[in-house]
């Protein structure tokens, strides 16, 4: 599988879950849902998963493994 760079990943997952806060209650759907939905979308496609609750928790595990790899790196570059 491909692997989603994870500064492209960060700010899907950013700009997605700021736009889920701050959808009220039937809101009326506008340019706000739709980005919501093209975002939903590139996150399944980004992590190969259906649903965009699967693809936030694969792009969080995605992200953190990411991390751990910088660190890793990092003290075996200071070693």
């Amino acid at each position: 599988m491909l692997m989603p760079h994870p500064t492209l990943l960060r700010r899907l997952v950013d700009e997605y879950e700021a736009l889920a806060a701050r959808k009220e209650p039937g809101e009326v759907q506008g340019r706000r849902d739709v980005r919501a939905q093209d975002l939903a979308y590139t996150l399944c496609v980004s992590t190969g998963t259906r649903e965009v609750g699967q693809a936030l928790e694969r792009a969080r595990h995605l992200l953190a493994a990411s991390l751990d790899e910088v660190a890793a790196r990092g003290t075996a570059a200071a070693v």
